[in-house]
């Protein structure tokens, strides 16, 4: 997995993330649209309380969960400030934040060329 951002950056930069909960009732997804986990750009980062950071497939997640109200998410959103982001709650990716995506696994893979 490729995180593009170091922790001194992302305590300046804000984050766009995406709360989403798993239809099974269970745990609380955030999803990070603009921040790639490939070097192609097909996937997203995301996170859990368990399990942490990982790649994920933006539609797929979106498709097997539902949307939560803040206050489901606070404790996500803790432990995220916590590690260093400055987050920015959104209900949805535009195609404008995939593209940022996919541009930035282009500028990731430039530079380790």
């Amino acid at each position: 997995m490729i995180h593009s951002r170091n922790r001194a950056s992302m305590n300046t930069q804000e984050t766009l993330v995406i709360f989403r909960r798993w239809r099974d009732g269970g745990s609380i997804i955030a999803l990070f649209p603009e921040l790639p986990s490939d070097y192609q750009g097909y996937y997203c980062v995301a996170y859990e309380h368990v399990g942490q950071h990982g790649g994920a497939d933006y539609q797929g997640v979106i498709a097997a969960t539902n949307p939560v109200e803040p206050d489901d998410a606070a404790d996500l959103a803790k432990e995220l400030t916590r590690i260093g982001y400055r987050l920015k709650p959104i209900s949805r990716a535009t195609q404008h934040h995939h593209e940022a995506r996919r541009a930035e696994a282009r500028r990731v893979r430039s530079a380790h060329s």
